[in-house]
């Protein structure tokens, strides 16, 4: 019989991360048990940060942790849901001792209440460390989704002296792209690339109304620092009868867009409102800046924009090798205008959702459970 699962990862319901497709498909053989974050960074007293304090303590008082969309594409859900009280305070020995005792009797009394004894432990984020060995685990997974010493919001040395304890206890790290991967030499390391609904992007959806007419130029997800800002003003301004599209939150310094005609920003939208966006632009946009954070990332709309068979424009990285032959690339940098032009030019809808075919979270899943049988 197969292992259940104890998650450490973001908060469940947030927008759908790679942990959450792949335990969503897990969770239809195990009973998983889901704990939201405990913070990468020392809290400041913004406004954002208070915002996410009062979410936290309004699924506290819930009795549950952060509620899941009302239009949720995950298929399948945890057990139960776990928001921790904790003490986010990376680098400090008292804060992890005392989150040991807090998060330890927390969980404890969760997978009582949920049937779960000797679980595999997974840590999706470094901060799990201070409950290794504390929930009477039969093996601890290190899920590395992202290069923490890189990831905006982190503080970044001693979330890494974290993750080299955790990852030195771990009997499996499974890493979501090469650069990841080879950060753990000689280490049990599962190389397990992002998967994608494809059945989700491909099914045809109807236009979105807020969707401008013409030829759109559009991307979708975090509008933050890794957004490559000055090349996107170059590519406006070339393009003057395109309109620019941005679907997500914005995170970064975006006045140098916001004064130009032909850009737009909707705000976010629910992960399954995706598929009518980008299959009714002409073009998907993945304009990155060259960073350390970006050579090792694996983004989820790559697939995404591949299922959904619309052309791309992109800089180029790591992860988009595979798939460089149907996508128009640049250099970081370079002229994403004429790769915008390029991509509108390019028929290959069949090649593109081909290209990601094999790719689907349940065969990542699939992967990973037996795996985790193994342990």
């Amino acid at each position: 019989m197969s292992a259940d699962l104890v998650v450490f990862g973001e908060d469940w319901g947030s927008h759908p991360s790679s942990t959450q497709h792949l335990v969503t498909r897990l969770a239809r053989s195990r009973r998983v048990l889901w704990v939201n974050s405990i913070g990468l960074r020392r809290p400041r007293l913004d406004a954002h940060d208070l915002r996410r304090l009062a979410g936290k303590l309004k699924a506290l008082v819930a009795g549950r942790g952060a509620p899941r969309p009302a239009a949720a594409t995950l298929p399948a859900g945890p057990a139960g849901i776990v928001s921790p009280i904790a003490i986010p305070w990376p680098g400090s020995a008292l804060a992890e001792a005392a989150n040991r005792v807090l998060l330890g009797r927390q969980v404890r009394g969760a997978m009582a209440a949920a049937g779960i004894s000797r679980p595999i432990l997974w840590a999706s984020l470094p901060s799990a460390v201070s409950v290794a060995g504390a929930l009477g685990e039969r093996a601890l997974v290190y899920y590395c989704g992202d290069d923490f010493g890189a990831l905006t919001g982190v503080d970044h040395a001693p979330v890494l002296e974290m993750e080299a304890r955790l990852a030195a206890r771990a009997d499996l790290i499974v890493a979501a792209s090469a650069a990841l991967a080879a950060r753990f030499p000689g280490r049990n390391v599962l190389l397990l690339p992002h998967g994608v609904d494809a059945a989700l992007f491909a099914a045809p959806a109807p236009r979105p109304a807020d969707l401008p007419s013409g030829p759109v130029a559009g991307f979708y997800g975090s509008i933050s620092d890794w957004l490559d800002i000055a090349m996107l003003v170059a590519a406006a301004r070339a393009l003057p009868g395109w309109t620019f599209v941005f679907v997500g939150p914005v995170r970064t310094d975006v006045s140098a867009l916001e004064g130009l005609p032909n850009v737009r920003f909707l705000g976010p939208r629910p992960h399954d409102a995706l598929p009518a966006y980008v299959q009714h632009w002409d073009v998907s946009l993945i304009p990155f800046r060259d960073t350390a954070q970006i050579r090792a990332c694996n983004p989820l709309k790559l697939r995404e924009y591949l299922a959904s068979g619309t052309p791309i424009a992109a800089t180029r990285f790591p992860a988009l090798a595979p798939y460089e032959d149907v996508v128009a690339s640049i250099a970081p940098g370079g002229d994403l205008a004429a790769a915008i032009r390029a991509a509108a030019a390019d028929p290959r809808a069949a090649e593109r959702r081909a290209a990601v075919a094999a790719e689907d979270w349940d065969a990542r899943a699939a992967v990973l459970s037996a795996a985790l049988d193994r342990l």
